[in-house]
């Protein structure tokens, strides 16, 4: 049969957890990788690619979310501010009924000081986005070196046209088309570009 890899790394995570119960990262990284796998029948629509803010909540498994609060809840009593613990945070308020996208930006802004990522920043350019800040989410993703990376173009052509530049956000969608390579997300781009 298959393997369910998810589940079968959360059945780790907890092994791990006991034999290292003083240790906030290994919380974390249990908090973080519970918080998705509550998410995951929500993530598609058949073969459709659905964003957080569509997914439909009644799909989520509420007990794993109230699971993986308790692990973050002994992550942060551990003085946990590792980049499992702020991931997991961050997946947890975006858990919540309404999300504190504000909150949400400022725990991406510590954990860009921690990783040094452009990807992390590129994440936290899409929570300043979610919060109303669209023109600084722009800027923050025009100063980022990914030319090669297809989230940069899609998030780049979402906020494109937010703010109503049409034109470069087809270019913007069209780029990341032709980086994406899971056929989902290249549906996706395609009716993005179609709605435009």
């Amino acid at each position: 049969g298959r393997i369910d890899l998810a589940g079968e790394a959360i059945r780790l995570g907890r092994v791990l957890a006991a034999l290292m119960p003083d240790e906030p990262e290994v919380h974390g990284l249990l908090a973080l990788m519970q918080i998705h796998h509550a998410r995951r029948k929500a993530r598609f629509s058949g073969d459709e690619l659905v964003l957080l803010e569509d997914q439909d909540r009644s799909l989520w498994d509420s007990q794993e979310i109230a699971t993986a609060r308790t692990a973050l809840e002994r992550a942060i009593a551990l003085r946990g501010r590792g980049p499992y613990v702020l991931q997991a945070a961050i997946a947890s308020l975006q858990a919540e009924e309404r999300i504190d996208w504000n909150e949400v930006a400022a725990l991406y802004g510590q954990l860009a000081q921690i990783t040094r990522s452009p990807v992390i920043e590129l994440n936290r350019a899409v929570a300043v986005a979610q919060a109303g800040s669209t023109e600084q989410a722009l800027e923050i993703v025009e100063q980022l070196e990914l030319a090669d990376y297809q989230y940069l173009h899609s998030t780049r052509g979402e906020l494109l046209r937010r703010l109503g530049r049409t034109d470069e956000a087809r270019e913007a969608f069209e780029r990341a088309l032709a980086l994406a390579r899971s056929e989902r997300e290249r549906r996706f781009l395609e009716r993005r570009i179609t709605e435009l």
